[in-house]
């Protein structure tokens, strides 16, 4: 079996100082007093195959022979490492970084065995020549626990000492430690394929600090896609099969309903299709950027990961640093010729205003409230009908306590449902639906007998009048109004007789004292109407007429809001569908994203008891970081980003119990409401505060704040425009200042660690609306700003450029060295080193590598010259490279 251990034993390498004996200098130089551009190449040889495996390598040191390397090279949990396994290390030097020419220094080899075995687990090897011949230097290796401090100080890294030897530390740790046993299953069910890697920085004080940064792919970027999609078929076939029941229409408005029918059965197919291949996907958990424009992949976010830090210093508390990294949700199957979705759904409103008389306009809002109007329907009806059932079963079953509590459900559930009806647009729509109808002798449906009338007279709504109509539309005096009123209001008052009736019933029983309902006129015909006989035969009839006229009101309500989403979908075919469907795309890209985001977050903090009070009672600030420009495609790309982060507004969260091995979030609801359940296993369910337990609704509050950064938005702000950019700025820091006022109101000011430093906060923000205010060139301070208030308001932090792959990787690792500067008192002479470091050899470099095949970001020259300093990537890690 392996050596290490899957899933508990992670073994990693540093490496430290690598040194040529002064008498071997004459054979690693070229000349004699030049000084060496040294790198470690690491290669695993496997025991059974004995094949060699290029593996890692760190960071180039320049312009001395005393290097001091501070990049290690982590095995992850998975790497097959054996007793038996060699581990062979080379010395090269650099000639030429853009070029990568080099030259063999020497090399050594060691079993994993003897090191784990030595007696202070560890190793002192000798550096010799390819033939084994000549000794060209010393390396030591260690075997150590990230998070030790080492005896000593690090004050030697800032020397450049003769005689020194190349350490080799190697780390050996539990993940556990750092996320909690009990946290493993669903993080493995969530994050897959991590890459890691291990650094070792000097601080202020000389002391050392271990840093270990994780990249991992998640499940989620194929899993929501397809949740959301099923979702949305769901939505869609109701909606056709509501369009094909709204009952005889003139010809007109007929034919008009042929043609939307066709068009969504179409657009039904497409997201059926797209369901259909998403559900054959197989292999690596995230979409490269190369597969960014593939159709059956819009959906699917692109190259999303978890960007994580920990961080381990010698008198300062651990801490965990989380970026979830994605490219820009944005439809690039689609295509930006037109724009994005903010300039799109401007252009489509105005339009939709000006359609003429083919049909009837209704503002967004209302066909929003529609659509709510159905789905309240959909989800109150079911639960009306089994609430009455259940009150018949209690009513046979002679259980006066089971009676109560069915008639409260029953009650209240009713309540919502008569509530949901006491609105304008019912009425207006219905009206219209009456005007759509055909040229002909028209009769109301009548309300069903059983129905009680409005002096309780089931009779009174037995009488349907007849109204004649011209072949053009009739008066609105032809048209009662008020009958609306008297159907959805007969559902109230039939309830009210079966709650008096039941209440009659317990009083006779002897189980009930209440004597509510004496004086209603109405209740006292229901309870004299009845012979004090069987339960069960004297609420049932009761009952029926319930269903009865729940039913009228549902036909009506049903067939009205149909209507008007009729107009919606008729006044601008097929642009009305494609722009459903854009927005679906890049709303499904941004879901992906911040559901992966929720759960780490949820993860890291499950045992902060501020932070769980803040996620019920306030929700959490979600920071967007865009580095798009305002030129060319990615001005449609930024304002397709828009819409979609801003549409994660209408997400909540819930977290429930996992019941089973299947702890994946599930997503309900519909278009216009979303709710994101999140499994939890037992042992951190208990961990939640009641009021998450018992189910609230968890908010989050989505913000966005994007600076242009490469040669395109020099363009821009040169000849072109950068409006969008400024709006999104101002707009969003609007939603930030009013999340923050809405924390201060609802937490208390010592309930956050943070939040010990108000004052500090409040600068922040001041200083980030004078930044955006001043519209100055390319400014970064202002996702600068924007990340640390996130961070400061425990929020989820996002960086996305076009792929997450370029820009990107230069803002997250500036980031995480700014941290560690910041928080952890990195030296300041090793600012640049580090920052050069993650991007040469660290996990970012890894993911240009699994995106496009090719350790190089894609920039030239030219292009970097246009870029903020702290932007540019080192040199030999660029060039031209197909994304």
């Amino acid at each position: 079996s392996p050596f290490s251990d899957p899933g508990l034993v992670l073994f990693s390498i540093f490496f430290l100082n690598v040194v040529p004996f002064p008498a071997c200098k004459d054979l690693v130089a070229t000349a004699r007093d030049r000084k060496l551009n040294t790198f470690v190449q690491i290669t695993v040889v496997h025991p059974t195959e004995q094949t060699l495996t290029r593996y890692s390598s760190t960071e180039i040191v320049e312009g001395t022979r005393d290097p001091l390397f501070l990049t290690g090279v982590t095995f992850s949990p998975e790497y097959p490492i054996y007793e038996e396994t060699k581990i062979k290390l080379t010395v090269y030097d650099v000639k030429d970084k853009s070029q990568d020419t080099r030259s063999f220094l020497g090399c050594t080899t060691f079993k994993v065995g003897d090191l784990v075995k030595s007696k202070e687990q560890q190793l002192t090897l000798t550096l010799r020549t390819s033939d084994g011949g000549k000794t060209v230097g010393t390396i030591d290796v260690s075997l150590v626990k990230m998070g030790e401090v080492e005896e000593g100080e690090a004050d030697h890294t800032t020397a450049d000492e003769q005689g020194r030897k190349c350490a080799l530390v190697c780390e050996c740790t539990a993940p556990e430690g750092i996320i909690g046993k009990d946290n493993l299953p669903l993080l493995n069910a969530v994050l897959k394929n991590p890459i890691c890697k291990l650094y070792r920085f000097p601080t202020s004080d000389n002391k050392w600090m271990h840093i270990r940064e994780q990249m991992s792919e998640s499940t989620l970027s194929f899993h929501i896609p397809k949740e959301l999609i099923n979702l949305h078929i769901k939505e869609d076939m109701r909606r056709n099969q509501e369009l094909k029941e709204l009952g005889e229409l003139a010809p007109h408005w007929d034919n008009m309903r042929k043609s939307v029918v066709a068009h969504c059965d179409q657009m039904l197919s497409l997201y059926q299709d797209t369901l259909v291949e998403l559900g054959k996907h197989t292999g690596s958990s995230f979409k490269s950027s190369c597969s960014k424009g593939e159709k059956t992949l819009e959906f699917v976010p692109i190259n999303l990961h978890l960007q994580r830090m920990y961080v381990r210093s010698p008198q300062l508390k651990d801490a965990v640093y989380d970026v979830i990294t994605v490219g820009a949700p944005a439809a690039h199957f689609q295509g930006f010729k037109n724009g994005g979705l903010r300039k799109l759904l401007s252009k489509f409103e105005a339009e939709r205003r000006n359609t003429g008389y083919q049909c009837i306009y209704y503002s967004h809002e209302n066909t929003a409230k529609a659509k709510e109007v159905l789905s309240n329907i959909n989800h109150l009806q079911p639960l009306i009908s089994s609430h009455a059932d259940l009150l018949l079963n209690s009513a046979s079953q002679h259980s006066p306590d089971s009676l109560k509590d069915s008639l409260k459900m029953l009650a209240e559930k009713t309540e919502l449902f008569v509530h949901a009806f006491k609105d304008q647009l019912i009425r207006s729509a219905l009206l219209a639906l009456y005007t759509a109808r055909p040229g002909c002798v028209l009769k109301k449906p009548p309300v069903p007998q059983n129905c009680v009338g409005e002096d309780g007279d089931p009779q009174n709504q037995e009488q349907s009048a007849q109204i004649k109509r011209q072949d053009s539309i009739p008066h609105h005096s032809e048209y009662d109004e008020e009958e609306w009123d008297r159907v959805w209001a007969n559902v109230g008052k039939n309830l009210n007789c079966v709650i008096a009736t039941v209440d009659r019933l317990l009083r006779k029983d002897g189980s009930s004292s209440t004597k509510e309902g004496e004086n209603d006129p109405l209740q006292a015909d229901c309870m004299t109407s009845h012979t004090c006989g069987d339960w069960y035969e004297q609420l049932y009839p009761l009952v029926v007429t319930l269903k009865d006229c729940m039913g009228e009101v549902v036909t009506r309500a049903k067939q009205s809001m149909a209507f008007v989403l009729l107009q919606e979908l008729a006044c601008s075919l097929p642009q009305h569908l494609m722009l459903t469907l854009r927005r679906d795309i890049v709303f499904s890209q941004a879901l992906a994203g911040l559901v992966c985001g929720f759960i780490i977050k949820l993860h890291t903090s499950l045992c902060d008891q501020g932070f769980l009070q803040q996620l019920h009672s306030v929700g959490l600030i979600v920071q967007y970081e865009g580095l798009l420009s305002t030129y060319s495609d990615e001005i449609g790309m930024l304002e397709d980003m828009a819409v979609g982060i801003s549409d994660l507004q209408k997400v909540m969260f819930k977290i429930i119990e996992a019941k089973s091995d299947d702890i994946l979030p599930v997503i309900t609801g519909r278009r216009e409401h979303y709710v994101i359940e999140v499994k939890l296993p037992g042992k951190m369910f208990e961990l939640l505060p009641q009021e998450i337990k018992e189910g609230k609704l968890l908010f989050v509050y989505p913000v966005l704040f994007n600076v242009g950064i490469n040669e395109q938005q020099t363009l821009a702000e040169r000849f072109g425009d950068t409006t969008l950019q400024e709006s999104v700025n101002q707009e969003n820091l609007e939603l930030l200042k009013e999340y923050y006022k809405l924390f201060t109101e609802k937490m208390p000011p010592d309930c956050l660690p943070h939040f010990q430093e108000q004052d500090a906060l409040k600068g922040l923000l001041e200083n980030l609306h004078q930044n955006i205010q001043a519209k100055k060139r390319k400014n970064v301070e202002i996702i600068w700003l924007a990340a640390t208030i996130c961070r400061k308001l425990n929020g989820i932090r996002f960086t996305c450029c076009k792929s997450a792959k370029d820009r990107t990787s230069m803002s997250v690792t500036l980031e995480q060295c700014s941290i560690l500067r910041e928080e952890h008192q990195l030296h300041k002479d090793f600012f640049i080193r580090a920052l050069d470091c993650m991007r040469r050899e660290g996990c970012r470099i890894e993911n240009v590598l699994k995106n496009v095949k090719c350790r190089k970001y894609a920039f030239n020259m030219i292009q970097l010259m246009a870029f903020p300093k702290y932007y540019r990537p080192p040199e030999g890690t660029y060039g031209k490279v197909d994304t």
